[in-house]
């Protein structure tokens, strides 16, 4: 037997097992699998976007995604980037948003110039640096506040964050992220009805929440739709009972009767969604203030909701995904305290999106967001890259013998 093997207890594995089957076989949160008028917390379904109108629309849909990668070496030097770019499609085709005459990127992406770690002063300078890129001043000029009384980490963020590298890289790349979302609000192409999907969600532990609603309300104002869309989400596993409830109603019941507008049976499809109720969150994140509905008390300007949006015999939970929709286009008057779903708004949204999720290659997440995160990941590739560039900019320009350079790129775990 394998030595990895034999040092994970078998009561350890039996535990995880044991936990994921109590969760995908407890009683389903939902309390009805029919919708009722009204009550989005209650499952509504509707029949997909013909594949051959997809697209026939005027919005276009951006996509934002980010990635940070590092490198330790043995001997203190370490290289760090982080990135965080957008890609925007129309008509069914990426446009693009740059000025450069490469045929293949037609995105608009940042980098850092400072990349090199060799002590506390490298790390606040990246630090520092992440304050400088034109987006990010951008989007701190439209907070209006000093800059200690955004972060989430308070008075002492930029020494809090810039102690450990992995958590500066990623404070980084997410600050950037949400300034390219206030960076596309205002680019001249961006126009009332358009759509900006984020990786992940609608929330932030680094930016309060003041200052995130602000902006959620800024992109209401503009007629933009913004969503945060995620496969991995503790939410899945508290409704994977339910899940498996919605797909059988769906496929056994729900779908021979359907008055489907689509006449060729293997093109017809039901998709569902539905708004998580408070007691799903609270099982799913402990009670924590980040799953809060509210635009107080809480960590963003979302509410979360869950769809399936393509449907496919047999998939079970594969095309399930968690959104994260602007709590001001689900409830417009919620800043006088009224908490009345605009149902209308939010059926039309969730149609929208099946625009992008009828993509042979993965079936039921928007495929934008694919694309996005292939145009921005730091692959191990990318690390190696860099790593080559400087050894080979160390000998041409700097002279440095060529054992020497190895030496301060070693990496004893690759050679044991």
């Amino acid at each position: 037997m394998d030595i990895n093997k034999r040092e994970i207890p078998d009561n350890a594995i039996d535990a995880v097992a044991r936990h994921i089957n109590e969760k995908n076989n407890k009683t389903p949160f939902i309390q009805t699998i029919l919708t009722v008028e009204g009550n989005t917390e209650t499952p509504h379904y509707f029949e997909i976007i013909p594949f051959n109108e997809i697209d026939n629309t005027e919005s276009k849909f951006f996509a934002i995604d980010g990635s940070y990668n590092y490198q330790e070496f043995y001997n203190g030097l370490s290289i760090g980037i982080y990135t965080a770019g957008y890609i925007c499609f129309e008509k069914g085709k990426q446009i693009r948003l740059n000025d450069l005459t490469d045929p293949v990127i037609l995105g608009e992406s940042y980098y850092p110039n400072h990349i090199l770690i060799t002590d506390e002063k490298d790390s606040l300078l990246i630090f520092d640096e992440l304050l400088t890129l034109e987006p990010v001043k951008n989007l701190l000029n439209f907070f209006e506040d000093e800059y200690d009384n955004i972060w989430g980490w308070g008075e002492n963020t930029r020494e809090t964050v810039s102690d450990n590298l992995s958590k500066l890289l990623g404070f980084c790349q997410e600050i950037l992220e949400w300034a390219l979302v206030f960076e596309i609000a205002n680019l001249n192409i961006t126009k009332n009805g358009d759509f900006i999907l984020r990786d992940g969600t609608l929330r932030s532990n680094n930016i309060k929440q003041k200052f995130l609603v602000k902006l959620g309300k800024y992109l209401k104002g503009k007629g933009i739709t913004i969503v945060g869309i995620t496969k991995n989400s503790p939410i899945k596993l508290e409704l994977s009972s339910s899940f498996k409830k919605i797909d059988t109603y769906l496929q056994d019941e729900l779908k021979p009767k359907y008055p489907f507008t689509i006449k060729d049976s293997k093109r017809q499809k039901l998709c569902c969604w539905f708004e998580v109720s408070e007691e799903t969150l609270k099982a799913a994140y402990s009670g924590d203030m980040y799953a809060k509905k509210s635009i107080e008390g809480g960590r963003g300007f979302g509410l979360f909701f869950t769809a399936r949006l393509d449907y496919v015999e047999k998939l079970q939970n594969y095309d399930w995904i968690i959104v994260d929709v602007n709590i001001f286009d689900a409830i417009p008057d919620i800043e006088n305290n009224s908490l009345d779903r605009d149902i209308t708004s939010l059926k039309q949204h969730f149609k929208e999106l099946t625009r992008l999720t009828q993509e042979h290659y993965i079936l039921g997440y928007p495929y934008p967001l694919v694309e996005v995160h292939n145009f921005v990941t730091l692959k191990k590739e990318f690390k190696e890259e860099i790593i080559k560039r400087v050894k080979f900019a160390l000998f041409k320009d700097q002279r440095m013998d060529n054992v020497e350079i190895e030496n301060l790129f070693f990496d004893i775990h690759e050679r044991f």
